[in-house]
């Protein structure tokens, strides 16, 4: 993965992870900033510049441990080891948090993250599900830090509850050999390949996502598909309709007699619209006023009517062809 600078807080050098980085990246020119939260030139930068601030790496360590109450796949969003991206999905909801600074931040301080979270699914009356990927793509970054083998086993050993973590990659040749526990649940997220291809950028394919999932679920990971997020472009029938005849006939028998389906309707903001059309003006066009309505302070969301019949559909046609995968939810 290229990079062409390193941004980074100087105390990260106390770490065994930053000084693991330091040599890795050491043909590259290190910046040093006071705040990963603050770096004036990236903050200042055009719209059009956010492809470029992607290829920075920011490297500082993690000062907010937050834990949010969720009620879907997992009890607990966790805060961990890594925020924003290298990809630049159109829609990524990271862009309405970070506006363009959606590049990719490493937080050195992995042990004391995991402490803490050990600490939590202890006390806890009852075992614990935890999201340690909400805030980045923790399979992209573990070709950079080695983050997960650390995570799943230590966990594995020590824990009574389970994690979990999405991914839109295929690089999963690192962890098929863990002794997770069967406590690490992977999911994989899907879309239409046509869809990856316009909207997905810099992320696998289906066909190698497809066979990740099913090399995870071969190596006694529990497993899970996000159909997500759904994007009703003006053949989204044809697109969603195909993707999951070939989920039917691609993914293996484990996968699809222990698996579960979560699905995702896209929402967008006026912060990532205004960044795509500066930053990719030939991109596909994602906010559609006759199909979405305001929700929230500069959001759209897909119209109850419209929302309703997607939903159907893909309830529908998810019942015929993949009907032992429960689906956990549809938001």
């Amino acid at each position: 993965m290229g990079f062409d600078a390193v941004y980074y807080e100087p105390d990260v050098l106390n770490y065994q992870l930053g000084q693991m980085l330091y040599h890795k990246y050491a043909n590259l020119p290190w910046r040093q900033i006071e705040n990963h939260n603050r770096i004036a030139e990236m903050t200042s930068a055009h719209n059009r510049d956010f492809p470029k601030l992607k290829s920075h790496l920011i490297i500082g360590t993690r000062k907010t441990h937050r834990y949010v109450p969720n009620h879907k796949v997992s009890d607990w969003l966790v805060p961990y080891t890594s925020s924003g991206c290298r990809a630049m999905c159109l829609y990524c909801y990271l862009v309405c948090n970070y506006n363009k600074c959606a590049y990719l931040r490493l937080f050195v301080n992995r042990e004391q993250m995991l402490d803490r979270l050990l600490k939590k699914d202890a006390v806890a009356q009852v075992p614990q599900t935890f999201e340690i990927g909400s805030n980045s793509d923790l399979l992209l970054e573990n070709t950079i830090t080695d983050n997960l083998r650390y995570t799943i086993e230590r966990f594995g050993r020590e824990a009574r509850g389970r994690l979990t973590f999405p991914t839109k990659f295929d690089m999963v040749t690192p962890l098929l050999n863990l002794d997770h526990r069967g406590k690490t649940i992977f999911r994989m997220s899907m879309n239409p390949q046509e869809i990856i291809s316009r909207v997905e950028l810099g992320t696998s394919l289906l066909s190698a996502r497809i066979h990740a999932l099913n090399e995870m679920a071969a190596a006694g990971y529990p497993v899970g598909l996000l159909i997500a997020p759904v994007i009703l472009l003006p053949n989204w029938k044809y697109l969603y309709g195909e993707l999951i005849d070939r989920l039917a006939d691609e993914l293996s028998v484990k996968v699809i007699e222990n698996g579960f389906i979560e699905i995702i309707l896209m929402t967008y903001s006026f912060v990532q619209n205004a960044i795509n059309t500066e930053a990719f003006p030939n991109a596909v066009q994602l906010l559609d006023r006759e199909t979405m309505t305001g929700r929230g302070r500069g959001k759209y969301c897909y119209r109850n009517d419209i929302r309703g019949e997607a939903e159907s559909f893909l309830r529908e046609k998810l019942s015929r062809r993949l009907g032992t995968m429960p689906i956990l939810y549809i938001s």
